[in-house]
């Protein structure tokens, strides 16, 4: 099993320095997330030979690997022009995973046109969650290839508000593409929005778990649905959090006594975005927690 984090609270540092802070947390996995100066958000990466030779340097002193790379782009958009875009950015991704020698990126699946093409896009808008699906299997058509041909895998999540935002159908989706290389990522923050046992919903995944994200978060729907107040009523606002574990409804003895259960040995990581102003008691505490669970269940 590989323990990451994501460094997304970490941004501010440069890429050199970025490996000695998450070895000194007690990492020595990186799930590098989005960042301007390397994979930006929805753009083109920021990346050159000079900027991998030095990443990779010190990610080399400070004994750190990258446990995944994370893109995030418009490749479940019906613009097919922006679709097309994403496609390209993803591809150049692709090329930098193996120039780093990473072997597994993920990322979601993703919420279709960005609004500020004037769009209507919800969630619930029934003809436009089929247009994005029908965009993302344009984009795996094209991108499962590469993957397999390079020896990347990927691994998919299901985030509130994308066109697919819950455990079905994103597991029979996965399932669907019928790739070794394509795997499924659960993510604990989104639990409510997946279900309420999280004991079946983890033996559900198990043919394709390869991926969980570790972070707490409250359960959004209970209290009669007044565990948030939303206005106006009858909003589609999707809430959830990014908290330290113990700070929010995750039952997680479940959820590290059924990774065990079901023989989980993949990537954990770390995903905690709640605590900027104190970023390195989060990050040392997560990892502290993660391996109590570890050792209570794994012995």
């Amino acid at each position: 099993m590989k323990i990451a984090i994501d460094p997304f609270m970490h941004r501010h540092l440069s890429l050199e320095e970025l490996p000695s802070k998450v070895k000194e947390l007690g990492y020595d996995w990186i799930e590098m997330s989005p960042r301007g100066d390397f994979l930006e958000w929805f753009k083109a990466p920021r990346v050159f030979p000079d900027r991998i030779k030095s990443f990779k340097k010190a990610l080399r002193d400070a004994d750190v690997g990258i446990a995944s790379l994370l893109p995030m782009y418009r490749w479940a958009s019906n613009d097919e022009t922006e679709r097309q875009a994403a496609v390209k950015h993803w591809k150049r991704a692709i090329e930098i995973a193996v120039e780093m020698e990473i072997d597994t990126m993920n990322s979601e699946f993703g919420r279709g046109p960005h609004p500020d093409k004037g769009s209507c896009y919800c969630c619930h808008t029934g003809s436009m969650i089929e247009a994005c699906e029908d965009a993302w299997w344009r984009s795996m058509d094209e991108l499962v290839p590469i993957f397999e041909r390079e020896g990347i895998n990927l691994h998919v999540e299901p985030h509130p508000e994308d066109w697919c935002e819950t455990l079905q159908p994103a597991l029979d989706i996965i399932r669907t593409v019928n790739s070794k290389r394509v795997k499924f990522l659960y993510c604990a923050p989104h639990t409510f929005y997946f279900g309420d046992d999280t004991k079946a919903m983890l033996r559900e995944s198990a043919d394709v778990l390869a991926h969980v994200h570790v972070g707490d978060t409250f359960n959004h729907k209970a209290s009669s649905g007044l565990r948030y107040i939303l206005n106006p009523p009858g909003t589609n606002a999707r809430v959830h959090q990014h908290l330290n574990i113990g700070q929010g409804e995750v039952p997680w003895d479940d959820f590290f006594g059924t990774l065990h259960e079901i023989g989980f040995d993949g990537i954990m990581t770390a995903c905690v975005f709640a605590w900027e102003d104190k970023a390195d008691h989060s990050g040392t505490f997560m990892r502290a927690e993660m391996q109590r669970y570890i050792d209570k269940f794994w012995k």
